[in-house]
């Protein structure tokens, strides 16, 4: 990963006697019921990244939509180069050079990429007409700049999630911005797509823009960032030179304690084999895989983006047909057509996206984990409110789930708060196997801890568990053994005990 140069010392001493570029004082805003945000003073210097932490409903987004005019400030101000500001509208704030890299794509998929890049100040030649030769060329200079693959001219909509998330990076650099806020923009992008990134935010930092950065990996807001500032409900809990902390003092201001780093207790003795699959392939997805995972046991499935993780776990589940090989589970063969028949053999998939795949958002928490059990609920064709609440109150406790009550939206929920729904919509079904992709992408430090101990505690109450995730610190903590992917192909098995990250990163880059 290329690293973004820090200030100095005696850089950030010269910094700290200037002017911020950009200060918030006492922004105070409320919902109704909630106060989001409780007198927060925030700045930013010319020339510097400024990470932005806290967990999920800390008021992190809040606070720069704020700054980037999505909502009004109940009190509180913004002084840009020292100047009082009002900021009314996402227009405004952009006309005054603040730009807001969003964490949820906000873009027109039926749409050009290069409409998309200059919605709103698309250029024009006589009669007010739309000059395409000018937008073409425009955006390809911009995107040319971002070494992506896609043309100027592509439908937004037929674009990958990744290629969507460099769209919206590129309308940043459209015009010469005063301050970027990038909100998670690493989320969905491969590891080549992060370093081209990281130098865009390189020679913005050059140019003298300020850049606040907000992201749950901890390893992105040590290579990039300057200045740490920590929320917590809704307060700003302090302010720290990256140079001098480190992720457990990070930690301590996020969440109120320390992480438990203890050395995880050795597992029990796994049992016979859940899940078996042997020559399994998928056109050009993968080809020839096969595994086998026991009940008790948590198996990490590691790899590049395209490696193939999750069309194997597609697949597993019946979402993909197979072209070859064969699915096991408990030492029969079973023919999984799709995901009726993955769940009827005691296969549950918790997937990659948890808001566009695993939960329908609208719905409150109680709905949504009878979802999966539709009929063991009703009776007569109608629907069991009974049978529905005890299911919720059992795995509402079981997951420690942190919600208002069943009738909140699930949309309401912070992201690990989501996952812990998804995760009790499939424990309801008492499966053998449980399949979890990505399990914590987007969740804070403290629920991702929360996590990683409840797929451990699961294991040990006898389910068989399959972890795919793209970071390598989540794969270690978490697993027995450890399935390396490479194009499509299992490149190595480790056991986690004995397996360094030198020999994994070797493993999934076909070395």
């Amino acid at each position: 990963m290329s690293r973004v140069a820090h200030h100095t010392a005696e850089e950030l001493a010269d910094l700290k006697h200037r002017a911020p570029l950009l200060r918030l004082d006492g922004v105070t805003k409320t919902f109704p019921g909630v106060k989001a945000l409780d007198d927060v003073s925030f700045d930013v210097r010319h020339g510097e990244v400024h990470a932005l932490l806290g967990e999920n409903g800390a008021g992190k987004s809040t606070l720069m939509k704020v700054l980037a005019g999505v909502h009004r400030a109940n009190s509180g101000t913004i002084h840009l180069n020292g100047e009082p500001v009002e900021v009314n509208s996402p227009l405004e704030a952009k006309a005054r050079g603040i730009v807001l890299v969003h964490q949820e794509l906000s873009l027109a998929p039926e749409l050009s990429v290069a409409e998309n890049i200059f919605l709103g100040s698309l250029p024009t030649k006589r009669f007010g007409l739309v000059s395409w030769k000018r937008l073409n060329a425009a955006a390809t200079h911009i995107l040319d700049r971002l070494g992506v693959k896609f043309e100027s001219y592509d439908r937004v909509g037929d674009l990958s999630i990744a290629n969507q998330q460099m769209v919206e990076i590129a309308r940043a650099l459209v015009f010469t911005p005063k301050v970027v806020v990038f909100d998670e923009p690493t989320a969905s992008l491969t590891d080549a797509e992060k370093v081209v990134l990281f130098d865009v935010i390189a020679g913005l930092k050059k140019e003298g823009t300020g850049i606040v950065y907000i992201s749950h990996r901890m390893d992105e807001i040590f290579t990039l960032s300057d200045r740490i500032t920590v929320l917590r409900d809704g307060q700003t809990r302090g302010t720290l030179n990256t140079r001098d902390t480190d992720e457990d003092g990070v930690t301590r201001l996020m969440i109120g304690r320390s992480l438990d780093k203890s050395a995880r207790k050795a597992a029990p003795e796994p049992g016979p084999v859940a899940l078996e699959v042997k020559g399994l392939s998928c056109g050009d997805l993968f080809r020839d895989i096969s595994f086998s995972l026991r009940r008790g046991e948590v198996v990490g499935m590691y790899g590049l983006v395209g490696a193939g993780r999750t069309e194997i776990a597609e697949t597993i589940f019946g979402l993909r047909a197979k072209d070859g090989g064969e699915i096991r589970i408990d030492g029969a063969p079973v023919d999984i057509s799709g995901p009726p028949d993955a769940i009827r053999h005691g296969v549950a998939l918790a997937p990659e996206s948890r808001k566009e795949q695993g939960l329908v958002l609208g719905m409150n928490c109680r709905d949504n984990m009878s979802l999966s059990q539709l009929d063991a609920v009703s009776r007569g064709g109608w629907l069991d409110r009974g049978a529905e609440q005890a299911i919720y109150d059992e795995y509402a406790g079981r997951l420690s789930l942190k919600a208002p009550s069943w009738r909140t939206p699930v949309r309401n929920l912070s992201g690990g708060n989501q996952q812990k729904v998804v995760l009790g919509k499939w424990l309801g079904v008492k499966p053998r196997v449980l399949i979890v992709d990505e399990p914590t992408r987007g969740i804070d430090v403290g629920s991702k801890s929360e996590i990683h101990a409840l797929i451990r505690r699961l294991a040990a109450e006898g389910i068989a568990v399959l972890v795919i995730s793209s970071e390598m610190p989540e794969v270690l903590a978490v697993s027995d053994r450890i399935l390396a992917l490479y194009h499509g192909r299992l490149a190595r098995e480790f056991a986690a005990a004995d397996v360094t990250e030198d020999a994994l990163v070797q493993a999934i880059s076909g070395l």
